[in-house]
């Protein structure tokens, strides 16, 4: 609903979405996505200034765009999996959706955004004895992942830089060939511009987070830090946390091989593992 209004407006007043996201700085894509109904638009300010520039000056007409603003956001994304979510987590996934930049540590697995479906899956169903899980809830899940993977291909997506430990690539999730096509899979998303991944490897005397956390950037909003147990996912957004994380990253990036290390540490291993 507040899609179309804001598409009737715009064309009301003559013009074009390419016009708008120019003189607004917003991306062309994802306003044409807002327009259509595919995502909500998450920021006040974003709407006021929308409002601003369509000449919405009426306070009942603009009060009338706010509920319906307000009306898309309650309807969280990833909705037909909520059943599958521990708690915090579609709170979690609208942020990851709109970040600018995600940054993540992972010292036990693969980041869940660079996973294969295969890895994912054999991820899923080690855990399918303790967790009571359906081989359904496992084949949702993995859709699920893979559904968030598209981040990385989006034409306005956000800058990723993931710092894994060597342990979570040697640790076996599935079978050799499983992993073999993991080790591809990072380094062909490596090519891409907008992405990074930094391996410690296990002889680098450095220091290495003992939990896993991402960390989100906005462009008008404060950083938030998610960090996940079995259970529950956790996230912080005072100052003072988020610089916690952050410094933790940063010694970590600071420690490791950069990124063009990556895709020959990833050859060299699987050759020193199964060849």
């Amino acid at each position: 609903m507040l899609g179309k209004e804001l598409r009737a407006l715009r064309e009301r007043n003559g013009l074009t979405a390419e016009h708008v996201s120019v003189e607004l700085g917003f991306s062309r894509v994802k306003l044409s996505r807002v327009e259509t109904g595919d995502i909500p638009l998450p920021k006040l300010a974003d709407l006021e200034r929308l409002m601003d520039r369509y000449g919405v000056e009426d306070p009942d007409d603009r009060d009338a765009l706010l509920h319906m603003q307000r009306g898309s956001l309650s309807r969280e994304p990833f909705t037909s999996y909520r059943n599958l979510l521990p708690s915090g987590l579609p709170l979690y996934l609208g942020l990851e959706r709109d970040a600018t930049r995600i940054r993540g540590h992972e010292n036990r697995v693969v980041h869940g955004l660079l996973q294969t479906p295969a890895y994912a899956e054999a991820l899923a169903l080690s855990a399918k004895v303790v967790e009571e899980r359906t081989t359904e809830f496992v084949e949702t899940g993995v859709r699920l992942r893979m559904e968030r993977k598209q981040l990385l291909t989006q034409p306005d997506g956000p800058e990723v830089h993931i710092v894994l430990t060597e342990n979570t690539l040697r640790t076996v999730i599935g079978s050799p060939e499983v992993m073999r096509a993991q080790y591809a899979e990072i380094v062909r998303l490596c090519e891409a511009d907008t992405v990074e991944v930094q391996i410690i490897p296990d002889d680098l005397p450095t220091y290495r987070a003992s939990w896993n956390f991402t960390i989100l950037d906005f462009t008008d909003l404060g950083s938030v830090v998610q960090s996940d147990s079995a259970m529950a996912t956790t996230m912080w957004s005072k100052p003072g946390d988020v610089g916690f994380y952050q410094r933790q990253f940063d010694a970590m990036v600071k420690a490791a091989p950069g990124p063009a290390q990556t895709p020959g540490f990833l050859r060299d291993l699987e050759e020193s593992l199964w060849t």
